[in-house]
Parts: structure tokens; C-alpha cells; sequence
């Protein structure tokens, strides 16, 4: 009986393991997408005006290669997503950073003549941005317990940084930004070692659906017949208690007040159900909004 073919040998490299399937990259890459989908939205809103942001790479690399590719003038960030261990970095482009300054102080994102070391009170100015991002990222993975982003300290030159070992294996994120007249790159990098508990708990659910009987599986798909069944739809707020008398004194051109936390407390009705809660905000020239989470019916 003849002997069964053997496979042929794969190439290896122990200095540059591979420690993702292709199928978890894929499956990173998704949640890195609506990630920056949804970064590019509440970024729009916290500055007032179109921040777009478009995912440019996905890859693993070590801490030696990642840190060799910083400019030598950059804005880095180093943090934390408690309650998970290592340090993370966000690589914010100084053009960028400072457009963004520029911005929430009333100016319109404009670039500056040469790229510059961002100045204490600029770092001050943009650090509720980089809060924004980091709880964005953080909130994607969904995990319990939920992750708390932490920021240890900021640097402006890579060559310097010992947060992990030269041969620390990396999840690397490239994102190109775009902002008034600007136009930068950010990056997200994290040690495997870091997300490896999440990476577990995306296989984890991965196999869990898999392992759904058919039956179950099939109730969930969709029927074309509903494709063209419409649902009214509206976005209301709950806002202020008003007397009478205050009402019969409105006149055209009144302006009446109401806090700004109402933004992030917009209900979604489906035919006149709620169903989700999300923020108002502007895409474009229209109204829009995004949704944030499913309310629970009780």
C-alpha cells in the first residue's frame, strides 16, 4: 500500500511567530472597522465639524519594528485598558494634534507651517480627545468586566520607549485622519500578551454561536418578504417642565434652553416603541444619530 502524500514543509520563523488565526484577524479587522466608524462619528461631534477617519492597516509586528517606524517628532500616549495588564500606545500625528487644538479653541483645524513637540498646555487641550479614543476602543470589545482606559504618561520621541520588550509581539492599528485643512495618520498598539484574555472570549463566543442547533440558527435569518414593510421611526428627547404661563408667553424667535446631556439621551422609536437609546448630531447636512445601546423591554 503506497504511503500517503506528506504535506510540505511550511516556512517558520520563531523571531515572528504567528499568534492569530486568519480567521481572528478577520474577525479583529471587523471589530477594528466599526470601531473607527463609530471614533469618526463622536469625533465629529465633540469638534463640531467633519472628522473623517479611514482604517489603513491591521497587522501583528513586534515592539522593535512598530517603535522603528515612529517619526522622529511624534505625540504618544501610553495607557492602560484596566483591568488587563501591559501598556498600550496611541501615536497621534503632531499636525494632527495641533489642528485639533486649534479647533476647540474656536479656530477652524488648520495646519501649521512645520511639525512641532506639542507644548504642555496643547497636550492639556487634546487630552479629552485621546479619553474619547480610548474609551471608544475599549468599549468595542464588549468585555466583562467592562475595560477602564488609563492614561500612564505621554512621550514625544519613540526610540526611547522600554513599555515592552524589542520582541513583544503587537496588534497594530493604522488609521488616516482628516480634519479642516489637515490631514495625519493615528495608531493603536497593544501587546498580544494584553488582549490575549479578549482574544480568548471572541473564540469563545465564536464557537458558542457555532455550536447553535440549526433550528435556532435558522429563526435568526432574514425573510425577504420584509423588505419593503415600513416602520415609522422618530428620535424624541424628554425635555423640560414648563408652566402654562410660560407657554402662553412664547413667541417665534424664543430660544428655550436645554442642558446638553440631552445629546447622548436621544430615544429611538420604532413605530412608536423604544427601542434604542443614542446621540443626536450632525453627517453632513442632515440630523443624524447614533445609536448607542438597546433599551430592554421589560
Amino acid at each position: 500500500m503506497p504511503a500517503a502524500p506528506q504535506p510540505p514543509p511550511e516556512k517558520f520563523d520563531f523571531r515572528r511567530p504567528i499568534f492569530l488565526k486568519e480567521v481572528e484577524l478577520q474577525h479583529l479587522r471587523s471589530l477594528h472597522e466599526d470601531f473607527v466608524r463609530f471614533l469618526g462619528a463622536r469625533l465629529s461631534l465633540f469638534l463640531r465639524m467633519e472628522f473623517s477617519l479611514k482604517l489603513t492597516r491591521l497587522n501583528t509586528m513586534s515592539y522593535g519594528d512598530f517603535t522603528g517606524e515612529l517619526a522622529e517628532v511624534a505625540h504618544l500616549c501610553l495607557f492602560k485598558a484596566e483591568p488587563l495588564t501591559g501598556i498600550g500606545l496611541l501615536d497621534l500625528n503632531p499636525s494632527l494634534a495641533l489642528a485639533i487644538a486649534d479647533r476647540l479653541l474656536g479656530g477652524r483645524g488648520q495646519a501649521v507651517a512645520a511639525e512641532r513637540r506639542l507644548t504642555e498646555i496643547e497636550i492639556g487641550l487634546i487630552d479629552d480627545v485621546i479619553q474619547l479614543i480610548l474609551e471608544e476602543w475599549c468599549g468595542q470589545w464588549k468585555a466583562e468586566p467592562a475595560l477602564r482606559p488609563l492614561v500612564v504618561g505621554y512621550e514625544n520621541d519613540g526610540r526611547f520607549l522600554q513599555t515592552s520588550p524589542k520582541d513583544a509581539n503587537l496588534l497594530a492599528l493604522r488609521m488616516e485622519a482628516a480634519v479642516g485643512e489637515v490631514t495625519g495618520t493615528m495608531q493603536i498598539a497593544i501587546p498580544y500578551y494584553t488582549i490575549e484574555p479578549l482574544v480568548r472570549g471572541l473564540r469563545s463566543r465564536r464557537q458558542k454561536e457555532g455550536a447553535r442547533p440549526v433550528a435556532d440558527r435558522a429563526a435568526l435569518q432574514w425573510h425577504s418578504a420584509f423588505d419593503h414593510v415600513a416602520v415609522p421611526m422618530r428620535a424624541e428627547w424628554d425635555g423640560c417642565e414648563v408652566s402654562l404661563r410660560e407657554i402662553a408667553c412664547l413667541r417665534v424667535g424664543d430660544v428655550i434652553e436645554l442642558p446638553e446631556s440631552l445629546l447622548q439621551q436621544t430615544r429611538i422609536l420604532l413605530n412608536g416603541t423604544p427601542k434604542f437609546v443614542g446621540t443626536i448630531g450632525l453627517e453632513g447636512d442632515n440630523v443624524a444619530v447614533q445609536i448607542g445601546r438597546k433599551l430592554t423591554t421589560a
